[in-house]
């Protein structure tokens, strides 16, 4: 995990705190890229509204043996377990996987299977993937989003999918299009993070947790109790 050094000071001591994850392979990779871009938008949104930022890189490749042996242990090594509280403790996340099979990669989900399922709880989240054609953009809707959303984490409108045309020359029509999706995907979670707004939600309470569910048996004794019509 690399922790951004020009991060500054808000007027209260302390910057919102940004954990960005990255799921990519190899070194380089257009996943750590796309994940630079929007950790770099985020910092330009956030600074128009006046909120200072720190930003948190975790580089899951370098972390995979670790993750491997977390989850037949059970105990995270050092390294691991710093990653993790980065994941739990921060204000806001970034989050980008490249596409395998139809879906996010295996190490992506590895890792997010070893953060406690309430840690994520009102935390804005920005999602984004890469792969190698436009057709698998719907990962960010059938995979990325569901996850987080099971995680109860507040996913922000626009998710960033980046085929590899994306990066293609400056006269490619969608190399204009992607800076203009990671703006506005930044500029959602930024607003997540302005003034007036608390970031991460942390556990919900018992009296603010969802209705108790209440069986059909229970229903029914109920209308059973209920006096006759005339």
């Amino acid at each position: 995990m690399k922790e951004d050094p020009a991060a500054a000071l808000g007027s209260d001591g302390a910057p919102k705190r940004i954990t960005v994850v990255a799921a990519g392979l190899s070194d380089p990779s257009s996943t750590r890229l796309l994940a630079d871009r929007l950790a770099a938008a985020t910092r330009t949104a956030l600074d128009a509204l006046g909120v200072a930022c720190a930003i948190d890189f975790v580089e899951l490749r370098l972390l995979a043996r670790d993750i491997a042996a977390h989850l037949v242990t059970g105990y995270p090594p050092p390294d691991l377990a710093t990653a993790l509280r980065a994941v739990e403790g921060c204000d806001a996340l970034i989050v980008v996987t490249p596409v395998f099979t139809a879906s996010y990669s295996g190490l992506f989900k590895s890792f997010f299977d070893l953060v406690e399922n309430t840690a994520l709880t009102g935390r804005p989240v920005l999602i984004a993937a890469t792969g190698g054609t436009s057709r698998h953009s719907l990962v960010l809707e059938h995979a990325l989003r569901p996850l987080f959303a099971y995680l109860r984490a507040v996913v922000v409108p626009t998710g960033v999918y980046a085929a590899t045309s994306d990066w293609g020359n400056t006269g490619d029509p969608f190399t204009e299009e992607l800076p203009r999706r990671i703006g506005r995907a930044a500029a959602e979670l930024a607003e997540l993070l302005g003034p007036g707004r608390s970031g991460a939600g942390g556990p919900a309470s018992p009296e603010s947790d969802v209705d108790e569910v209440v069986s059909f048996e229970r229903r029914l004794e109920a209308v059973r109790a209920r006096p006759a019509r005339r």
